[in-house]
């Protein structure tokens, strides 16, 4: 028997654009609608099954239909679609059916392990359009890759899609395609973003690395401060500077959101529904480019830098961040959201398994205000701490002098050193 997806030792995600035909393109939100059915489904039959289950009267009618809750949550792919015989229409992908369940049950494990983001709620209708499939193989196919399965590659241009047939994308990495028959597809993801864009999102793995030229031990280390006055600082003492791309197209962003609003609100006015108000349907479409030029910016900012920092050093250490925490700063929100820290931290994390380099994070607790010389930590005998005003510092114990972020950087560098 071979080996699953989860026990491959390498992993990789794509998100290839694709253009799909009008029929393409009607299959893909009935998908879409159908998957955000089911996983709302499961959720009002939990959410009842609950309510219920607080009624301490043994009332018979109570208690049969529990045991109908519990009977079609035990089975839900039966349960739901017998239920919904909409659901058994053969243009529906049974893939997606089971993926949308799945995603329910892991929307619980999360709610369990981490206990922030709350229990699982109902999905709304939206612009984006999304659902789940998977690539099954054959069990007569000696060597499952990218070229044999239910989704497989055609030719360097298309893809084959259960459903949806034969779709033209662009943008697979070319080592992707040079190794197509090393490499395995599992869960598939399709969407629609806010602009109409279609994507097809496909997870790989391999017994082999996805990193075709290895990448050389440099003997590098080096510590990153992340701040907002500017991007990060090094402990080497480079400075990246803060892009602020969210603030330079803001003034762009305010002026067509309030032209949307108004577009809006004349349409309510003339009992006109927004789905179908051609007028605000295109202020819209506006709208969502000016969001995706700013995301689009801002990932290829912290892609290129994530990149060269992973390269250029074996060990690499930031500061762990407490973004929820800070997001509380009313003053500082924005611009917070604006660089994007939580995406380049996962950036560095996944880049370090993928070229074989060690990244880790550090408690940030007195990284600012320690001497980075001769570790005295101000704020102690009677000295001040150090404010956001405070940019640069001398210690008073050994005289030093500190540009604070250097310093800050020099610290978690220390820390990370300590620990690996």
């Amino acid at each position: 028997m071979g080996q699953t997806m989860a026990q491959l030792p390498y992993h990789y995600g794509v998100k290839l654009r694709v253009f799909p035909s009008t029929e393409q393109k009607r299959l893909i939100k009935r998908n879409s609608d159908a998957s955000r059915f089911i996983y709302n489904e499961m959720n009002g039959m939990n959410r009842e099954l609950y309510r219920l289950k607080q009624v301490k009267i043994p009332i018979a009618l109570v208690q049969q239909r529990i045991q109908t809750l519990k009977q079609r949550l035990k089975h839900p792919a039966t349960g739901i679609s017998n239920l919904h015989g909409w659901l058994n229409d053969p243009e529906l992908d049974s893939l997606m059916k089971a993926n949308a369940i799945k995603n329910y049950h892991n929307a619980w494990k999360l709610f369990r392990k981490v206990h922030q983001a709350g229990t699982p709620a109902f999905h709304k209708r939206r612009t984006e359009q999304t659902y789940q499939s998977a690539c099954l193989y054959a069990k007569k196919v000696k060597t499952p890759n990218m070229l044999t399965g239910s989704v497989r590659l055609l030719d360097p241009r298309h893809i084959q899609i259960p459903k949806l047939g034969r779709l033209r994308f662009k943008g697979c990495p070319a080592k992707l395609l040079q190794n197509a028959q090393t490499i395995r597809i599992g869960t598939v993801t399709l969407s629609m973003d806010a602009t109409g864009r279609y994507y097809v999102s496909l997870q790989l793995a391999s017994e082999q690395s996805f990193v075709t030229t290895p990448v050389q031990a440099t003997h590098e280390e080096v510590g990153i401060d992340l701040n907002l006055d500017n991007f990060l600082t090094d402990s080497t003492g480079n400075v990246v500077a803060n892009p602020r791309y969210y603030r330079s197209m803001k003034n762009r962003l305010a002026k067509a959101q309030r032209k949307l609003s108004r577009r809006a609100t004349r349409a309510k006015k003339d009992h006109r529904i927004l789905r179908k108000s051609a007028n605000y349907q295109r202020q819209r479409l506006v709208v969502a480019n000016l969001q995706r030029k700013v995301a689009n910016q801002r990932h290829n900012f912290l892609q290129l830098l994530s990149t060269t920092l992973i390269k250029n050093h074996d060990l690499v250490v930031a500061e762990e961040l407490r973004s929820k925490n800070m997001l509380r700063n009313h003053a500082l929100a924005m611009s917070i959201s604006d660089v994007g820290w939580r995406i380049f931290l996962g950036m560095l994390a996944y880049k370090a398994d993928l070229y074989d380099r060690k990244f880790i994070t550090v408690n940030p607790r007195n990284t600012t205000q320690t001497c980075s010389h001769c570790q005295f930590v101000m704020g102690t005998k009677g000295t001040h701490k150090l404010t956001l005003k405070d940019r640069d510092w001398t210690c008073p114990r050994c005289q030093t002098h500190h540009i604070r972020d250097w310093n800050a950087a020099k610290n978690i560098l220390a820390k990370g050193l300590a620990r690996a």
